[in-house]
């Protein structure tokens, strides 16, 4: 299920993270001023041993309670002080990095939108439900801590090295002695933590995608009784995410360890070298103590190293997957240049010129779904394209939209070239209602007019709802405000796909594409749709995939489909006489009376 990446190992997450810039650099002036305050705050803390130093060679040495409780003074304020900056800090960057989110989630969402239909046919949706979600909660995460605090520790090591050495060089070499181990260890569990992250994040995407269909296919589970069969699907992949989180928690328990006891020797050699060099008279005790306290207000910087690189990694590989959907090309908005011979003819219908089209992740040198088709639907005509299951007949509709780009040759609507077209232009002109309709979380008129422009109201409804024979919304609770729920599952196939037949001509659409419409259907309720259905065919060039007899005879000519071919054009009485297959077809349909068969073709 997870979407192929590039080795983790072989990305920079510098290179990565560096790609959040254009998201950072509208609120990069709080971020700033945040950061420069954590790292005022951070070295407040390090004046601190100062004050000791001086309390201890001064006024403790000298016997001195005024000067003891000054110096006590001056640490209450000191750490006041500190705690105020943290909270200041905090305050900055909550807005801006809430703002920074929605901004990538809008952004990723807009993108959706636009890509083509091929790459959703490519991606599970629980991965780019895990990206617009997790992923950019894990990048403000970072935004607001790991970044900064990168920063602000390693310049408060920096600052707390170079005051140690300024106090006894001697000992800042002990406490240094760790350094080359540290950065080797360190660079050792980026590799490795960066590749077990990005796996959880995927695996993360899988269980979402996993999760996802069990809600949107609750009635087959409980109908097949498939709830046990789900479940351990479920278990085994929730297994396999536990297991690589409790890898993720192995290496950052490991560097965890590193990290913290090898700097406790260090500070451990600093007392023994030290506590020798202040007996031998050779070292303040005020100094010791200075240096000491210096040393343990570093701990914290140097021991959150681990978590700052794990949670660092885990933001790039965030990023990664988060820019692999918004560096997928989206479809092309603007016009094509014009084709050579596609000169606009006026009112010359629906034509496809030698269409072949072949799936972009076919495999090499496999047949192609369409080949060579041509075709022509005259103005005002409507035309019924009938084949058998698997002959291309889905595939062929979903060209005219431009929701799959031709392989080779080209369609045009009136001598136009569809590819000249705005793809929002050819869209005002094309009206499309597929045979499994969706519905969205909204009200019926809110997916019915969804089909026409916002100047849409009442009247272009109530017509659309009765060209469907959709009069059955007026019973509901709140009429046609009434919310239809998750993908219409409240409602019968049958009134699913009226209302997205009344969708599709609702817009008074200039041509129209019908993929076997009334599968869902009664016989009645067929027979009152196909009536008013002939009066808005009257008006409209239109190609209608149809599996039944009654669903052919609402066309003018009928075209057979075979093979990703048309074999024949003709009346549907002149093709029963003339044509073997597509009699058979329609002698098993009328024999049998079966609803449209779903298509196998993608």
């Amino acid at each position: 299920m997870s979407t192929n990446c590039a080795p983790a190992q072989e990305r920079s997450a510098v290179r990565a993270l560096l790609r959040l810039w254009p998201y950072v650099r509208p609120v990069r002036a709080r971020l700033f001023t945040a950061a420069g305050v954590a790292i005022v705050a951070s070295c407040l803390g390090l004046v601190i041993p100062l004050v000791l130093k001086w309390m201890v060679d001064g006024p403790v040495a000298d016997g001195d309670p005024a000067g003891v409780w000054l110096g006590a003074l001056y640490l209450l304020l000191l750490g006041f002080a500190e705690a105020l900056l943290f909270g200041l800090r905090r305050w900055l960057v909550a807005r801006p990095l809430s703002h920074v989110e929605a901004e990538m989630r809008a952004d990723l969402y807009r993108h959706l939108q636009r890509l083509p239909v091929a790459f959703h046919d490519r991606w599970a949706s629980g991965q780019l439900l895990s990206r617009g979600t997790t992923d950019l909660m894990l990048l403000r995460m970072f935004l607001a801590f790991p970044l900064t605090f990168l920063l602000v520790n390693g310049v408060t090591i920096v600052v707390g090295v170079v005051i140690m050495l300024q106090q006894e060089w001697t000992l800042g070499l002990v406490i240094l002695g760790p350094a080359l181990p540290l950065i080797v260890m360190c660079q050792a569990f980026e590799k490795r933590y960066a590749r077990v992250a990005r796996q959880a994040q995927d695996q993360v995407g899988d269980l979402t995608t996993v999760v996802e269909e069990s809600v949107l296919g609750i009635r087959i589970i409980k109908g097949f009784g498939r709830h046990r069969s789900q479940a351990r699907a479920f278990r085994e992949l929730s297994a396999t995410l536990r297991g690589t989180e409790l890898r993720k928690a192995r290496l950052l328990a490991a560097i965890w360890g590193v990290i913290v006891t090898l700097p406790e020797v260090a500070i451990g050699g600093v007392l023994v070298v030290g506590a020798v060099q202040v007996a031998d008279g050779e070292l303040s005790a005020g100094t010791l103590v200075a240096f000491l306290s210096t040393a343990l207000a570093l701990r914290w910087p140097v021991e959150s190293i681990g978590f700052l690189l794990a949670m660092s990694q885990e933001a790039a590989t965030a990023t990664e997957r988060y820019f692999e959907v918004m560096d997928a090309q989206p479809e092309e908005s603007g016009r094509r240049e014009p084709v050579p011979g596609g000169a606009p003819a006026a009112a010359d219908g629906l034509r496809f010129h030698g269409v072949t089209f072949r799936y972009p992740d076919a495999p090499s040198g496999s047949p192609p779904v369409l080949d060579r088709v041509d075709l022509h639907i005259r103005p005002g005509e409507s035309m019924a394209l009938v084949g058998a299951t698997g002959s291309g007949k889905t595939t062929l509709t979903a060209l005219i939209p431009r929701l799959h780009e031709v392989t080779s040759g080209r369609i045009t609507l009136d001598g136009v070239d569809i590819r000249e077209m705005s793809r929002e232009e050819l869209r005002s002109k094309v009206a499309v209602a597929f045979e499994e309709p969706t519905l969205f979380s909204a009200g019926v008129g809110d997916n019915v007019l969804m089909g026409a422009d916002d100047r849409a109201g009442l009247p272009e409804l109530e017509r659309a709802l009765a060209v469907a024979q959709a009069d059955f919304v007026y019973a509901l609770p709140q009429g046609v405000d009434t919310q239809v729920g998750e993908q219409g599952l409240s409602l019968s196939g049958g009134q699913r796909q009226r209302l997205a037949l009344a969708r599709a001509v609702v817009g008074r659409p200039e041509f129209l594409v019908l993929d076997d419409p009334l599968s869902a259907l009664d016989v009645h309720t067929e027979a009152a749709v196909e009536a008013a259905l002939r009066r808005v065919l009257a008006d409209t060039t239109a190609l209608i995939v149809a599996h039944r007899p009654s669903t052919v005879l609402l066309a003018d000519r009928v075209a057979l489909l075979s093979g990703g071919r048309v074999t024949a054009v003709g009346t549907h009485h002149e093709l029963l006489r003339t044509n073997a297959e597509y009699a058979h077809l329609m002698s098993g349909a009328s024999l049998e009376d079966l609803p449209g068969e779903g298509e196998d073709e993608r």
